[in-house]
């Protein structure tokens, strides 16, 4: 790896608190603090992204251990945390910032920026009465659904690395009372920016606004080359109307492969239209719009899999309000917004029209999608494996095929509405202007064959934890192929034992 490469871009541009002061505080006149990571003294590392590395520009891996678990830096490396706030399940936060994230600075490959961070390698100004560290449960779960999605087709943050730490973290899993000793962790994360809303609402929240139009330019510059940089009267309308169009693509691809992210405050929104912040996530087994793992949300399911474009668009009127300074015309910010509420539909009723294997959405699919989208809640069938089984020739479909989907026994009236859905939907399918194959071919891309269920990552990690990494590697394998059967006994529904079991079916934000 080439650390030379690792620059400071984003320190040298805004103001920033050089004290190396880790006290958790305020810190009202900057926007990050320049702190130092924590010293782990018996670090091993469990598996580094080549082939990521490879790609931003830092080469193949050359005993750099130490770096990817922030230790004995070089002296390019001037590490820091920075300041944002955010709206949390709704309410005003305040500050909040990187607790538990440190950054390493950028790496410039032509004309792309990466920005390279560390999870869970100490305390910072915004660690909130925290430790600053990660467990290996819960950085075995980023590491590997980062990546997961990526190779899923979703727009997403990366990992380069993982490595355990050596020491001891206390955490209380289920906020219960009863904390336990569980094993530390690092993970080194990419991505273009981990810039968030919550970085423009702090500086509208201070009135600084010529700190939000330098932080608004330089997110342009750097990550927008749709948004022309010359006209400043309609820049950062252009702007506002990208992030939507982003953040739209991004919510779409998480309907379409069954994502649920869990904690989508605003500080957990990439401005960059990335899925950010693996914290208490799930791929959906059964289907339901009022599905949520977070134990957080419970009962109100703010976050819920039904819900995920609504918030979406509150959380984009949140950064709309935040950047009205750069803009001052509340009604073409509303339009901007309206746009993205009709064009959410449109697009996911293209997405599901691509999964059922439908040429083009027909004025009749509106009925079509509400009735299965109303069976499959009543039913509870499991979403990827519905599809999968929808996938072949139309004469060939048989009600019998969708048993291995079912989370429970279906009565004869049951059985009797999913053989008529599967009537209407070869009726429907006719009507396609395109073949059978064609047809096919269309689902199989749009589809997975493999999604990371929490099941699976729950055993990795029990695994883990005993220092066997067997099905880790095996699961990172079948995650890089995820439009592929390549490993069966990993394309089923969640086992029954795991439907109550905490850290499968049952998440909290404890990491």
């Amino acid at each position: 790896m080439n650390l030379n490469l690792i620059t400071q871009k984003f320190t040298k541009l805004f103001p920033g608190d050089f004290s190396g002061n880790r006290m958790q505080r305020q810190t009202p006149d900057v926007m990050f603090c320049a702190i130092k990571p924590a010293d782990f003294n018996n670090i091993e590392l469990i598996d580094f992204n080549e082939n990521l590395s490879i790609e931003i520009a830092l080469g193949n891996f050359d005993n750099e251990k130490d770096f990817l678990a922030a230790q004995n830096l070089p002296e390019n490396v001037e590490t820091y945390a920075t300041a944002y706030v955010g709206h949390q399940f709704g309410n005003w936060a305040g500050q909040l910032g990187d607790g538990r994230a440190i950054y390493a600075g950028e790496v410039i490959n032509g004309n792309k920026q990466t920005e390279i961070q560390w999870k869970g390698a100490g305390a910072t100004p915004y660690s909130r009465n925290a430790d600053g560290r990660a467990v290996l449960r819960s950085s075995i779960r980023e590491y590997l659904m980062s990546e997961a999605m990526f190779h899923l087709g979703v727009p997403t943050t990366r990992a380069l690395s993982l490595s355990k730490t050596g020491e001891d973290v206390i955490r209380d899993i289920q906020y219960s009372g009863n904390p336990q000793k569980e094993q530390g962790a690092v993970v080194v994360r990419t991505a273009e920016s981990f810039l968030r809303f919550g970085h423009f609402e702090l500086l509208s929240a201070r009135k600084q606004n010529d700190l939000l139009k330098q932080l608004a330019d330089y997110t342009i510059e750097n990550f927008f080359p749709e948004v022309s940089s010359e006209n400043n009267s309609t820049k950062y309308i252009n702007w506002f109307q990208a992030i939507c169009d982003r953040t739209l693509k991004m919510i779409i691809d998480w309907y379409r492969v069954g994502f649920v992210h869990g904690v989508m405050n605003t500080d957990n929104m990439s401005v960059l239209g990335l899925t950010i912040d693996y914290g208490p996530y799930s791929m959906m087994d059964g289907y339901d719009l009022e599905f949520t793992p977070n134990t957080t949300d419970l009962p109100g399911r703010r976050y819920a899999f039904g819900k995920q474009g609504q918030i979406a668009h509150w959380n984009l009127a949140t950064l709309a309000n935040a950047i009205f300074p750069l803009i001052s015309d509340a009604e073409v910010l509303e339009k901007i917004l309206d746009h993205f509420g009709k064009q959410f539909w449109t697009k996911h009723d293209k997405m599901l029209a691509d999964k059922f294997g439908f040429d083009e959405v027909l004025a009749e699919d509106e009925k079509f999608f509400t009735e299965w989208q109303q069976m499959m809640q009543d039913l509870n069938l499991d979403y990827t494996l519905f599809f999968q089984q929808l996938e072949k020739p139309i004469s060939e479909i048989k009600t019998d095929d969708f048993k291995d989907s079912f989370y429970r026994n279906l009565n004869e009236n049951e059985l009797k509405k999913l053989s008529e859905f599967i009537e209407k939907y070869q009726t429907r399918k006719s009507k396609n202007k395109i073949s059978e194959a064609e047809s096919l071919e269309l689902m199989s891309k749009t589809n997975p064959k493999f999604i990371l269920r929490n099941y699976l990552l729950f055993e990795a990690i029990q695994d883990a934890e005993n220092g066997n990494y067997e099905m880790f590697f095996k699961l990172k394998k079948a995650l890089e192929n995820p439009y592929e059967n390549l490993y069966p006994e990993f394309n089923q529904k969640r086992p029954s034992k795991y439907d109550n079991q905490t850290g499968s079916s049952q998440l909290s934000c404890s990491s």
